[in-house]
């Protein structure tokens, strides 16, 4: 009997398409130190963010035969090394494409109206003052998303932002342009809006809100006190996709000169315990990584986990 160790669990549906195809689902959570050993008695493993495949385990465990990452990046899990030992490494791209674009959107709505300052504040009592702070608000329609990363995520983004009326650029050095539908429901074709990729460099110049949706950057920052000097005055920056992609002294930095309106994380670098500057900054919108962390995300990524698996090992 196949069996896979889900380490980071998996969800409901997944596990019973698994199971269905005659495959043993173990959701026991085996600590780090213990991995080599307990892998010993699988066939693959499932994890998420949480336990990390390096060479170290790799040489260790010579029966596994996939490795099985729910979610998009794959930078805890040494995947050439694994593919050069024979064990299939696949992931999750397209599952949480739109959990994630949701989540951006949640925060540039909130930084633009300053909607995380008024949940912090409403309860001093002093309704008016707060109102009158708020009241420098700004409107999306109209103004310049700036895409970096225009790969599943980047592209269900842009399609958002254009839904609400803004200008897309992008910038991603693989690719020279995309073609992104315009979400109009119920009209049959969805008209196409090319979105040409920039430099980066270029394109923060010209963008009035930023989202970042790259890999991690072989631990060098993407966005630093360089990067920040680009922004036009009252940008706004998010991060849903890993940690380490803007430098965060760089962006206190920025916070502080007055540079930049608002900046959303959901990924920090120093998680699970990120900086108290950022968690407690009146102009930074932040959430604990959880770009994905929706019934209808978590329900595909378990579907496709298990399709991806069963046709590795079935």
């Amino acid at each position: 009997m196949i069996r896979i160790l889900a380490n980071d669990g998996i969800e409901a549906d997944g596990q019973a398409k698994m199971e269905a195809a005659g495959f043993e689902v173990v959701t026991t959570k085996v600590p780090q130190d213990q991995l080599a050993e307990a892998l010993k008695d699988y066939d693959a493993i499932c994890v998420r963010s949480a336990t990390t495949v390096r060479r170290e385990l790799i040489d260790r465990v010579p029966n596994l035969k996939a490795i099985a990452r729910g979610g998009v990046g794959m930078d805890n899990i040494d995947v050439e090394y694994a593919r050069s030992k024979g064990i299939k490494v696949v992931n999750t791209p397209a599952a949480s494409s739109r959990a994630v674009a949701e989540l951006v959107f949640g925060h540039i709505f909130t930084l633009a109206r300053g909607i995380q300052v008024a949940n912090r504040d409403m309860s001093t009592g002093d309704f008016a003052k707060l109102k009158k702070g708020l009241a420098g608000g700004v409107q999306l329609e109209g103004l310049t998303l700036g895409v970096v990363g225009l790969g599943r995520i980047g592209r269900e983004v842009a399609r958002i932002g254009l839904g609400i009326g803004m200008r897309i650029i992008g910038s991603d050095p693989y690719q020279k342009h995309v073609d992104v539908e315009v979400p109009i429901h119920g009209i049959g074709t969805a008209p196409v809006v090319r979105v040409n990729s920039l430099s980066l460099h270029e394109m923060l110049k010209r963008a009035d809100v930023i989202t970042l949706h790259v890999p991690a950057q072989d631990g060098e920052a993407l966005i630093n006190a360089e990067e920040l000097a680009l922004l036009q005055q009252d940008a706004i920056i998010v991060n849903t996709a890993r940690g380490g992609l803007i430098n965060e002294e760089a962006l206190l930095a920025a916070l502080e000169e007055g540079k930049i309106r608002g900046v959303a994380l959901d990924v920090f670098e120093g998680e699970p315990k990120p900086d108290a500057r950022l968690l407690n900054h009146p102009r930074i919108s932040v959430t604990p990584h959880v770009g994905a962390a929706t019934g209808e995300a978590q329900r595909l990524i378990g579907e496709e986990l298990a399709d991806q698996l069963i046709a590795i090992l079935g």
